[in-house]
This record gives structure tokens, sequence and C-alpha cells, in this order.
């Protein structure tokens, strides 16, 4: 999607089609080259005729998870491959990516019309189930690990999908989308003006009504959410993304009331809305100052998505359990003690306890020694360069929360520092610090 256009510009300029990188006409069950963005035909039922292009990361897992990407208006599967971070993300945690492209090409999707919001009820979702179908048999995509993002157009069909397959979806992430059937015409590939421009409104409870229509009789469980939107979107009014929360906090039984509101990065105001374990259920961000641009990439709003459904470490859950490896040294964050306040160093990777280390739902990082678990921390909420890491009793506040990004850095939510191996050097015993962000190889981490 070229997201300086306006929406309504996207509609009338269907026929001015972006053209998509189309790849040979390929036969049933094709072999995408590894690390390459590969188009498939005759996946299966398609009424609309969409496109399939499909990414396979070089380090894919057995029984792979499954992204679903939806572009926007304008965009097509290879435009989102290219001019987002979820591909490199699949380099990273080897999952699987099918990024469709509407037809015409440049078109947005069906987001409007009674067989879009129904399940099984015709045009693109069935196609774009079709899509993760084909993925599950013939690239041994696991079924019981599959999501849903988008953006814009995409994020209003990201909405779509959640509610018309809640048996097939663990979690979505909608970027600047609109509600479950906010768009409504009707009519394929409708505008629904009012909506767009953020003067819809209903209660919780209308809005999940909607979500549950979708499905009639379906009582099992249904997936989380996550909700993007810009304060200063003029395509897509950010008022959309209150009445969102609106609806899935109904469809999920959680509380409108947020859980937790905090600031995880500059501008960045989030609320999380859990159930009664303490789950997140729906995580909602707006952007301040942000327009119709997101995900932006090279920022870590791709990363925090793919955290946020799990697929950093294969689950639902969102947690990932592992070593914290620092790529230059080829060594692991090593808590050298069991005492709060103790400075964090790199020895020699060798699975102990004290190098085991979980990134948590609240973006912590955790460390378990001998039944007391402590949390990677900015000494006394240092937000200097040369600031030490250290491992403290877990506080949950920003000194204690670290962004884990598609670029191998690991940030401090708090000061925006990176955690830097001190000096450069490679030594067992090195301390690990805050520093500011410089590219450098020793501030590039892995986990897990």
């Amino acid at each position: 999607m070229f997201r300086s256009r306006s929406l309504t510009s996207r509609l009338l300029g269907i026929l001015a089609a972006v053209g998509l990188a189309v790849g040979l006409s390929l036969q049933a069950a094709p072999q995408a080259a590894a690390a390459s963005l590969t188009q498939i035909t005759n996946f299966g039922t398609n009424p609309t005729g969409l496109q399939m292009h499909l990414y396979v990361p070089n380090n894919v897992k057995a029984n792979p998870p499954i992204l679903l990407a939806l572009h926007g208006c304008q965009g097509t599967g290879p435009y989102m491959y290219s001019s987002t971070d979820f591909a490199s993300l699949a380099d990273r945690y080897g999952f699987l990516v099918i990024y469709p492209s509407t037809n015409p090409s440049g078109s947005c999707w069906d987001v409007s019309s009674d067989q879009a919001s129904t399940r099984n009820g015709g045009s693109d979702p069935v196609g774009l189930m079709s899509m993760i179908t084909y993925t599950e048999q013939h690239y041994g995509g696991n079924a019981n690990a599959v999501y849903v993002t988008g953006e814009s157009s995409g994020g209003m069909m990201t909405n779509i999908m959640l509610a018309d397959y809640p048996d097939v979806f663990k979690a979505g992430a909608a970027f600047m989308g609109v509600p479950y059937h906010c768009f409504y015409t009707g009519s394929v590939r409708g505008w629904n003006g009012p909506c767009a421009q953020g003067q819809v409104s209903m209660t919780p409870r209308q809005w999940g009504g909607l979500v549950r229509g979708a499905y009639p009789g379906y009582t099992g469980p249904r997936p989380r959410v996550q909700l993007w939107h810009g304060t200063a979107d003029t395509i897509l009014s950010h008022n959309n993304l209150g009445e969102e929360i609106k609806q899935w906090t109904d469809v999920l039984g959680v509380s409108q009331t947020p859980s937790a509101t905090d600031t995880p990065s500059a501008n960045w105001n989030r609320t999380r809305y859990n159930n009664s374990a303490g789950t997140t259920q729906v995580e909602a961000y707006s952007i301040a100052g942000a327009g119709h641009q997101l995900p932006v990439q090279g920022t870590a709003m791709a990363a925090t998505a793919v955290h946020f459904m799990g697929l950093d470490a294969g689950s639902s859950g969102g947690g990932t359990t592992g070593a914290l490896r620092a790529v230059a040294a080829g060594k692991c964050l090593t808590d050298a003690s069991t005492a709060p306040g103790t400075q964090q160093q790199i020895y020699g990777c060798n699975g102990g306890a004290n190098q085991t280390w979980t990134r948590t739902a609240s973006n912590q990082l955790t460390v378990t020694v001998g039944g007391s678990t402590l949390c990677l921390d900015a000494n006394e909420h240092g937000t200097t360069a040369g600031t030490k890491a250290i491992v403290w009793s877990c506080n949950g506040q920003p000194n204690q929360q670290w962004q884990l990004n598609p670029n191998g850095t690991v940030t401090g939510v708090q000061s925006g520092l990176c955690l830097d191996v001190a000096g450069l050097a490679t030594a067992d015993g090195t301390p690990v610090q805050l520093w500011t962000c410089s590219g450098g190889s020793n501030q590039q981490w892995t986990l897990g």
C-alpha cells in the first residue's frame, strides 16, 4: 500500500494497478526456494481470483506456524513482503508467511459484502482460507498455529478473518483497521464513508454481537487481538481504534477498563485488557502523531505484533525462553550471581539456568536461578550511555522492559539505548551495559 495516498483515491485508482512480482506458472505443490518469495497457483477454491505468494525462510521450523499478511489498497503481496519486516522476522523465528494479492491487482479487500461477513460465505475470505489450507497440506504448516495481520484494508480484513474463522486463528494484529462489519455496505468492495471518518459508534455488546453473528452458534475459544492506529490518521479515523477495543473486549469477555496502561516506546500509548488469569486478550497501541503509515518498517512495530501473536516462540502465549547470545562474541548473557544489583556479563554458553532468559508478555527478560526469578534492569533507571545492565526484583517498571528488534538489537523501553557488550570485547566476564545504538556487532543478540 502506498501509504501517502488517500484510501478513497485507492479505490478510484484500482484500474491503475500496481504490478505484481509474478513468478513462473507453477505446478501443484511447488517447492519454494528457501528465503525467497514464491508464487503458488491452483491452491484451492478461489472465488475472487486472488493471487498467492509464500515466503519460506532458510531456517524454517518443523511444523512451522503460519502468518497471513494482508496488504492495503493499491498494494500487493510482493509489496507487503518488501515494505514490512515480517519476512525478516520469519528469518529469525522460522515461521511461514503467506502474502496474498487482491484481484484486480492493487484493489482493496472485500470487507463490505454479505459474503465476506459470513463464515464460508464466499468472496476473498474463502480464497484466503484456501491458501492457509494449502500451506498446511503442502508445506507442513501447523494448523494449530495460524495467525493474521494486515494494514489499512488488510487491517479491516484481519478483523473479518478473526470473526469469520475464530477456530482457525490463534491471534491477530490489525494495523489501521476498523471494527468487523463497520465497513459493511452490502456490496463487494463498497465504500463506507461514515466508518472511514470514525462516525460509527456502537456499544460493546452491539459490536460484539456482529462478530458472533459471523459464525452463529460457535462457542469455542476466540483469538487474541492486537490493534494499532495513529492519532493523526486522516484516511481511517483514529476513532475506529476505540470502537475496535469495544468490540474485541466484548467478544473476549474482558473489561473495557484497561488492566494496564503504559508507554513502551516513545509516542506509543499502550492499553492491555487481561482475563482473570492475567493473560492479555486485547492489546491496543495508539501512536501519537502517526498518520496512515503503520507498521513503520525498521521500527519494532512488526516485531511487537509477532511477539504478541507468539510467533517468536512458536506458541500462542507470546513467551520466548533460551540463551541470549551476543552475536559478535559468540557468548551468552550470564547472571554471575543471584544477588539483585549484579551487573550482567558474557560467558561461554553452557545451557545453565543462569544463562536461560525468558521474554515475558510484559516485555521483561527474566532469569530464574535456585527458584528465584529476577529481571534484567537498567540500573537506577539510568538513561545515559554506560548505565549498567543488572538484575533486580521484577517490578514491571519501564526500566525492566525491553524491545527485541528485527535488526537484532535489544533496546530499553525507558531509555531507547541498546544492550551493549562493553568495549567490543569478547572475553569471558566482559560486562554488559546500555549504550547509544550504533549498529555495531557488539549490540547484536539472538534469543532462543
